[in-house]
């Protein structure tokens, strides 16, 4: 891409959602299997694998979906060895990176959102957009990350000050810096 070519909107939105792959790979692989395991409550539910789990199910949903034109994130496969095993996770993430490049192939396509409203199998069908679902995608992941982070911490795991951010705070930190770093000029005086 040259300077003066803007990117499109879903490259830049495919492009926010594999930093934060990205980052969730530098996350994987600075962790132990216990770690990915740990248990912080007494069910077992909340773990770090869990979370990631979570997250993935979610991109495949999108990637399953942007083909067909029918988006479910409801009927997710739940994949117990992507709770379990961080290297399967690994893979996973990679493949989702690689397959969220190919999703700009169906942007003119219009998407129907399954969203269920009540236990009954009583589900709306919303329309939708690739664009709209990648950025549902980026928000929904930072705020697992988010949640990640906090879990590994209690663990003593360190992670960088970016991790579980939002692109936009991450753009909005980096402007606040620059005005720091080189404040504005005042205007000249004008003289008589």
């Amino acid at each position: 891409m040259t300077k003066t070519q803007a990117p499109s909107c879903l490259d830049t939105l495919v492009e926010e959602n594999r930093q934060s792959l990205q980052q969730l790979e530098a996350f994987l692989a600075v962790l132990s299997p216990a770690q990915y395991r740990h248990a912080f409550d007494a069910e077992g539910k909340q773990t770090l694998g869990r979370h990631l789990r979570h997250i993935l199910d979610h991109y495949q949903a999108l990637l399953e979906g942007g083909g067909s034109g029918r988006i479910d994130y409801e009927t997710r496969d739940r994949d117990p060895d992507l709770e379990r095993e961080p290297a399967r996770a690994l893979e996973r993430l990679s493949e989702i990176r690689d397959g969220l490049s190919r999703l700009t192939e169906h942007s003119s396509t219009q998407l129907q959102l399954t969203y269920p409203v009540e236990e009954g199998g009583i589900s709306l069908s919303l329309t939708t957009s690739l664009a709209r679902e990648l950025a549902f995608m980026t928000s929904h992941t930072v705020h697992h990350m988010a949640l990640l982070g906090l879990l590994a911490q209690q663990l003593g795991v360190e992670l960088p000050d970016a991790f579980g951010v939002h692109p936009s705070t991450l753009r909005h930190w980096r402007r606040q810096c620059d005005e720091v770093i080189s404040p504005a000029i005042p205007p000249r005086r004008q003289t008589a």
